[in-house]
């Protein structure tokens, strides 16, 4: 095992890679679960909030990330110089995309629908270093004889079509396909060949006259989501947890029950009195009469007209 992990690690150079990796999944582990207890008010840990700001951790991510990136390119490629500065870079990557959705949409929406881009951007970034980190890097070799120049050609070709069937996978708004498919052609190749999905660019241009061919799109793309959201919103539950308006009100932080009341069934939980009702429980009695004074203008019944000294002034003499 030892010496499998030096051929393939740490002689390539990969040791780097393979601790930003490390970092960058369990910082993002160690964050949903903070921010999960925070949630539901359990264990030490609160909101920073100096001043009443509320600090989102995208902001120590993004100085983590930008002090292990530049430090990383200051160093050599081997050394605990390099490893650190990877382990920094990772722990800021983590920090970043965990509120992904938040840099996307500009909104706190961190515990809503839109807040689960955040852990497709986490598992789709996790998924890409995974392959990067077991894949072979032909731009890596150091000396190349005339097969291998000959071989480095074909791979540069493969490379071109690769990056068409990326854009063809791009068109027809096949994302996830598109960006794995970078690192495996295969995966780029099947999403440029098969329909596109209904809305996208491809779909626009190309099925505007070949209603069979958007109905077979519009089938397609409905049983693929019936078969896979289940499975992706079960995951997402899992590992961010559900979306603040899909917890029973029980279960709800009170930052995100409706005004008016905390819980239930609560003491707080009754409507408001409206503007110019009298509060709950000064309401007079039935049959008693208003007393002087009680009127909305300080003192006379209703037809009258005000008087000096009654709430009101005279109208002027003309």
């Amino acid at each position: 095992m030892g010496h499998w992990f030096y051929r393939n690690i740490v002689e390539p150079g990969k040791l780097p890679l393979l601790l930003a990796l490390a970092s960058f999944v369990l910082t993002f582990l160690v964050t949903r679960t903070i921010t999960r207890l925070i949630r539901a008010g359990r264990g030490p840990f609160r909101d920073v909030a100096p001043g009443g700001l509320h600090i989102h951790h995208v902001v120590p991510g993004v100085v983590l990330a930008l002090l292990g990136g530049f430090g990383g390119v200051a160093t050599s490629q081997y050394g605990a110089a390099s490893g650190f500065c990877a382990v920094l870079f990772g722990i800021g990557a983590g920090l970043i995309l965990d509120e992904f959705a938040l840099i996307v949409h500009l909104d706190d929406v961190y515990w809503s629908e839109q807040g689960r881009q955040s852990v497709e951007a986490v598992a789709l970034t996790a998924a890409l270093l995974m392959l990067l980190l077991i894949g072979s890097s032909p731009l890596g070799v150091d000396s190349l004889t005339a097969d291998q120049a000959e071989n480095r050609t074909s791979f540069v070709t493969t490379v071109a079509f690769n990056f068409l069937f990326v854009l063809v996978t791009l068109a027809k708004g096949k994302l996830r396909m598109a960006v794995v498919g970078v690192l495996v052609p295969l995966v780029a190749l099947v999403g440029a060949l098969r329909l596109a999905r209904p809305g996208s660019w491809w779909a626009r241009r190309l099925y505007r006259r070949r209603p069979r061919a958007r109905a077979r799109a519009g089938l397609r793309a409905y049983h693929h989501d019936r078969r896979w959201d289940a499975i992706g919103r079960r995951f997402g539950d899992l590992v961010a947890g559900r979306p603040t308006d899909e917890l029973p009100p029980a279960e709800r932080p009170a930052a995100a029950l409706p005004a008016g009341g905390e819980r239930a069934g609560g003491p707080a939980g009754g409507s408001q009195p409206a503007p110019g009702q009298p509060p709950r429980g000064t309401e007079p009695e039935p049959g008693s009469e208003p007393g002087p004074g009680s009127g909305p203008g300080g003192g006379t019944e209703a037809g009258d007209g005000p008087e000096e000294g009654a709430g009101g002034s005279a109208p002027p003499r003309r």
